[in-house]
């Protein structure tokens, strides 16, 4: 009987880790949405295949960043006291 709670109890396991991993995939989807809405590219008719390339290009330049061990110091600007990053920016949506 020792066998039978084992497995249930991996399956337990395993069923709280794909619910964690649905999480961080949640969090990580709403992460870049914020993201794209505020910078204004979510309203961009910008096809799919282009976003892809485009944000390949943005994580090979943070990968590349990241051995060369500068990761933190070219990724990320420095905050502003209201929470953004860097200088305050002016976006118009008005098509």
């Amino acid at each position: 009987m020792g066998a039978k709670s084992s497995l249930s109890d991996l399956d337990a396991q395993i069923a709280k880790l794909r619910e964690r991993r649905r999480l961080l995939i949640v969090k990580s989807a709403e992460r870049f949405a914020r993201a794209a809405t505020k910078s204004g590219l979510a309203e961009m008719e910008i096809p799919d295949e282009e976003v892809d390339r485009i944000l390949e290009e943005i994580a090979a330049r943070f990968r590349k960043a990241e051995k060369k061990g500068t990761a933190g110091a070219t990724a990320s600007p420095p905050r502003q006291a209201s929470g953004g990053f860097g200088t305050p920016a002016v976006v118009s949506h008005d098509g």
